[in-house]
């Protein structure tokens, strides 16, 4: 049975393969890549921003975690992260991440980061860490029946597939395109995506496999977590969309929280299932639920979020 409390356990389970050590994951070498400014102070550039023009959340979670993890010690390893989205990022200049140490105990250790802009926070989070420690109460629930991602196709040959389609509606066309030229840091591939007929009445539970482009390695656990707080944004929200598509058109969308707990070893940079879920909406909110599975079964991650969501009643007779 695989050791799921210790990050130095073998992770030859997930399979996959490596991908070619020459291609470095732009997440380790930019995105997540902090400039240390004073013993707790680091500043952060921008990589990619999403078409809503607003800074991706997945890079400021990942980012904070980076901050917070360069304050405890090699031993330390985060376990639970607690986030809040305060304003909206500015794409045009950087983000300041402030650590503050909190508390540094025998076996965990707490760590606060505001990430900041134009002198005000837009981003505060708490980040936990703990020395590895053997328990022996371990279970879990059993990972989803799923074809590997080997027999699945990428979103870039599907959004390539969708587009070719003579019959495709201009609205959907338009879109894709947005979506097909961002230059997104990470490779996925949906489990059982429907039809675009299907998804206007589709239940609010989404599967797909994800994993860092380029190479990552096994040696910094920690780094292998921040990618994972990148990728855990990534798509989430919208799985609180999928039974309304046909009726309402998303005014406003944005993250007010998030939150992690990181279980058992995992790369990063091979495939994980993303198992996503949302149990309710209302109040001009959605909340969704997220389990990151190693193809071996093991579970690594649980995510939970919830956001704002804003829509307007689509006018009688059209369609989203």
């Amino acid at each position: 049975m695989t050791d799921m409390t210790s990050p130095q356990a073998p992770e030859n389970g997930q399979g996959g393969g490596d991908p070619p050590r020459d291609l470095r994951s732009v997440l380790v070498t930019s995105v997540l890549n902090l400039e240390q400014l004073d013993g707790d102070l680091f500043r952060g550039r921008h990589y990619w921003v999403p078409i809503t023009k607003r800074l991706f959340g997945g890079q400021i979670i990942g980012q904070a975690l980076v901050a917070a993890a360069k304050s405890v010690s090699e031993d330390d390893h985060v376990h639970s992260l607690h986030c809040y989205f305060v304003r909206a990022g500015d794409p045009k200049v950087p983000v300041l991440y402030h650590v503050e140490r909190t508390r540094t105990g025998a076996s965990f250790s707490v760590r606060s980061v505001r990430a900041l802009q134009h002198g005000r926070p837009i981003f505060i989070c708490q980040a936990s860490f703990q020395l590895v420690q053997p328990s022996p109460i371990q279970h879990q629930f059993c990972m989803p029946a799923v074809p590997p991602p080997e027999e699945l196709l990428d979103y870039e040959t599907l959004i390539d597939q969708y587009l070719r389609d003579p019959n495709l509606q201009e609205k959907y066309r338009i879109g894709l395109n947005q979506i097909a030229a961002q230059d997104v840091p990470i490779e996925i591939k949906p489990v059982a995506l429907p039809t675009l007929s299907q998804l206007q009445n589709a239940e609010p539970k989404r599967m797909f496999w994800v994993r860092a482009r380029g190479y990552i390695g096994e040696g910094d656990f920690k780094m292998h977590c921040c990618v994972a707080a990148y990728i855990s944004d990534y798509a989430f929200l919208g799985t609180a969309l999928l039974p309304h598509q046909e009726h309402c058109k998303v005014h406003f969308m944005a993250s007010l929280d998030h939150s992690m707990w990181f279980h058992a070893p995992f790369r990063a940079d091979h495939w994980m299932l993303y198992e996503c879920e949302s149990p309710w909406a209302g109040g001009s909110r959605g909340l969704v639920r997220g389990q990151l599975w190693r193809r071996d079964g093991v579970l690594a991650v649980s995510c939970a979020q919830e956001g704002v969501i804003r829509v307007k009643p689509q006018v009688s007779g059209s369609k989203l």
